[in-house]
């Protein structure tokens, strides 16, 4: 992929080190080139395949991700764009074999996690339900649109959009409707299986939507995930901007603003708590009852990255005053030590700050001086490799995991154009003649 490319990558790059310097383009230059050079692979029915990294299975969630620096460019790059229409029709072929599922296999071989007690499928790698993993290809699928007004990718979109409204609304009432269960056999960890028997964490109706795993990959301590109902409240309205401007569909675009509007109205409502250092703030996680998980995790969606995410702009009054808890000792996963600080996660070991969350740190920053700081600390800490990893222990850097991790050398790529001034922003171009 990366030969068909190479120009872009290689003008792109050069930008990035005319306006940031050598030592971030050197940087840039590695990362940007990654994900085109080592995770997509092509496949015999048109559509690509694309790996995370080092695990040879492709989520939903990495795979718009890994995408993300290269939506900037697909408007004047028709290449670009035919591989990121490739990624997405694939995406959306995935949910529709099970929109419960998170990642999933290049055949129907049945590799991955065949074992978990749950209703798997051979494509599904694995069956760990998280909300985001509905957002991300409708995402995808927006942006091209947005960016380009391309609908070629969109044959099944009606489709698999209104899988996701109907399984978001079967999760408002997890208790009393949902089919999904979970439970994995010798679970490494507590957080890679679900408790009482496989049906969660018990929730109340709110109008929130349930999950069982966060972005993470672990499970969810109080089943209605906050960031997670804030990503389904954006993606949703991009459900009703593309259902009333390419596919005619009324009805649609109706359930789509009635299920925003419901789940947005519930964060609103049992989403913020009360901080004893910050006042009102958004919680991590609830469960209706009254109880409210103060953290964050790296792994976006995050209540860092609900800027990022559409859902608020950065200086919203909630938004400013949860991102100063999250960014701060109150945080039980924000670590600081002799390389920095950062959020990392209990999905690492350790003191472990995540590149993908300094990066969203950047990108939410509204000073330059931090901004800065986030920048100087990324270039510190990838131990020599010009690549950025999934976590490295914030005394050592040279102690990280997963040394091959598209995600967060994507997350560094959108963070570096935007220093640079080569981030653009999607708006929507129905006007442009459809291919």
């Amino acid at each position: 992929m990366v030969q068909i490319h190479a120009d872009l990558v290689g003008r792109v790059a050069q930008q990035v080190e005319d306006r940031m310097g050598s030592d971030v383009g050197a940087v840039f230059a590695n990362c940007f080139a990654n994900t085109l050079s080592t995770t997509m692979t092509a496949m015999p029915d048109g559509t690509t395949f694309m790996v995370t990294g080092d695990i040879p299975a492709m989520w939903l969630r990495d795979s718009t991700a890994q995408l993300t620096p290269y939506l900037h460019f697909v408007a004047e790059d028709e290449a670009l764009a035919d591989t990121v229409a490739s990624v997405s029709r694939r995406q959306l072929e995935y949910v529709l074999v099970d929109p419960y599922a998170n990642a999933f296999n290049r055949t129907p071989d049945g590799a991955g996690h065949a074992d978990d007690d749950t209703a798997m499928d051979p494509w599904v790698w694995e069956r760990k339900y998280e909300i985001d993993s509905l957002c991300y290809p409708i995402r995808l699928a927006f942006d091209l649109w947005a960016r380009t007004g391309r609908t070629d990718h969109l044959d099944r979109f009606a489709e698999v959009a209104a899988a996701a409204i109907a399984l978001w609304t079967v999760e408002q009432d997890h208790e009393a409707g949902s089919p999904y269960r979970f439970q994995r056999p010798d679970p490494l960890l507590p957080s890679d299986t679900l408790v009482r028997q496989g049906r969660g964490p018990r929730t109340v109706r709110t109008g929130l939507t349930w999950s069982a795993f966060r972005p993470s990959d672990d499970a969810t301590t109080l089943g209605f995930n906050v960031p997670g109902n804030a990503f389904a409240v954006t993606e949703l309205r991009h459900v009703a901007e593309l259902a009333a401007a390419v596919l005619d569909d009324e009805d649609l675009a109706r359930r789509a603003t009635a299920l925003a509007d419901e789940i947005d109205n519930a964060i609103r409502t049992h989403g913020v708590v009360h901080h004893p250092d910050h006042g009102a703030v958004l919680a991590y996680e609830v469960d209706g009852t009254g109880d409210a998980l103060l953290m964050d995790d790296a792994n976006v969606p995050s209540l860092l990255s609900l800027p990022v995410l559409g859902w608020c702009d950065p200086d919203d009054p909630l938004y400013r005053r949860t991102r100063a808890a999250v960014l701060s000792p109150t945080n039980p996963y924000w670590f600081s030590g002799a390389a920095g600080s950062g959020i990392g996660s209990p999905h690492t070991p350790g003191r472990n700050v995540w590149p993908i969350a300094l990066a969203v740190q950047g990108l939410t920053a509204t000073d330059a001086d931090e901004r800065d700081r986030v920048l100087r600390q990324l270039c510190a800490t990838h131990a020599g490799t010009q690549l950025m990893h999934e976590s490295f222990d914030v005394d050592d850097p040279a102690t990280y995991t997963r040394p091959w991790f598209s995600w967060a050398n994507a997350m560094f790529c959108e963070f570096v154009l935007d220093l640079a001034g080569l981030r653009t922003a999607s708006a929507p171009v129905p006007d442009r003649s459809a291919r």
